[in-house]
């Protein structure tokens, strides 16, 4: 369980968050969410179908993708989140950032519940201590290189024991710090080839050493589709397939784009078991 400004967080059952990415450029629905409308209804429609936090999201981190400066973050974040959150006041919102500064800001302007960090504190060496004077639960990704150049980054003496001494390192210091709520996500496609992205998942109950909620996020991502030798837009039914996959291998955290079917899979499962 983590406290998230007082709203609590219970893994007993696996929990669903969505997506919102506020920029014209991500790999799957950049730039359809452009004005206060469209905006509010995604929230809302996350928070309908059952998603329990909403991640937004003001930086494209596909590989490859555009750098942009933090004054273009904010200015994209700032031109929404307060709608939200004086929308929705009592929703978990969650910002996808590798930025300490755009941290900072937006927990204590908005209230931000959670710091989702794809680098895992690598891209900016304020991160962890911020994270510390802001009292917010973390996410650590794991990820080797950076979203321009990962791709190219994908060597590693032995993958899984890799990914664990990165999580293991990176926790010690958070620890030192006093930050105790860490969510760990293995980085699905961040410095990984396609066969590399599978052998996590299918090793995925081997990070519950670490006793913290893992997060995974696979949806509609290329380890799916150029596997089928489909699209990101064909690919709801792989990454349903993967999903269900992750839940039985442990995940307590699905990010998804698609929170209807993935808390179909998490009700089916619970049924299960």
């Amino acid at each position: 369980m983590i406290n998230c400004n007082g709203k609590l967080l219970d893994f007993e059952t696996p929990i669903v968050m969505g997506i919102l990415n506020l920029t014209p450029d991500s790999f799957f629905d950049g730039g359809k969410y452009k004005n206060e409308k469209k905006v509010l209804e995604r929230v809302e429609e996350i928070l309908k179908e059952g998603g329990k936090i909403v991640d937004l999201g003001a930086v494209s981190t596909r590989p490859k993708s555009k750098n942009i400066t933090v004054e273009e973050e904010l200015k994209r974040l700032n031109n929404f989140v307060k709608i939200i959150r004086n929308n929705f006041p009592y929703a978990i919102l969650s910002l996808d950032t590798f930025r300490s500064d755009v941290a900072e800001k937006m927990v204590n302007d908005y209230k931000i519940d959670i710091i989702n960090d794809i680098s895992g504190g690598t891209l900016d060496a304020k991160m962890f201590e911020t994270i510390a004077n802001l009292n917010v639960p973390y996410i650590m990704t794991h990820i080797q290189g950076n979203p321009q150049n990962m791709n190219k980054k994908v060597n590693y003496k032995n993958l899984m024991m890799d990914i664990n001494l990165f999580f293991a390192k990176k926790l010690d210091k958070l620890k030192k710090l006093g930050v105790n709520d860490v969510i760990l996500d293995p980085g699905f496609g961040f410095g990984k080839t396609l066969q590399q992205n599978y052998k996590i998942l299918s090793f995925l109950e081997n990070f519950k050493i670490f006793d913290l909620p893992i997060l995974v996020g696979l949806s509609r991502k290329s380890m799916i589709f150029n596997l089928l030798n489909s699209t990101s837009e064909k690919a709801l039914n792989g990454t349903t397939v993967v999903n269900t996959i992750a839940l039985q291998k442990g995940a307590n955290i699905l990010r998804v784009h698609d929170v209807k079917e993935a808390i179909e899979s998490i009700k089916i499962l619970s049924e299960i078991n």
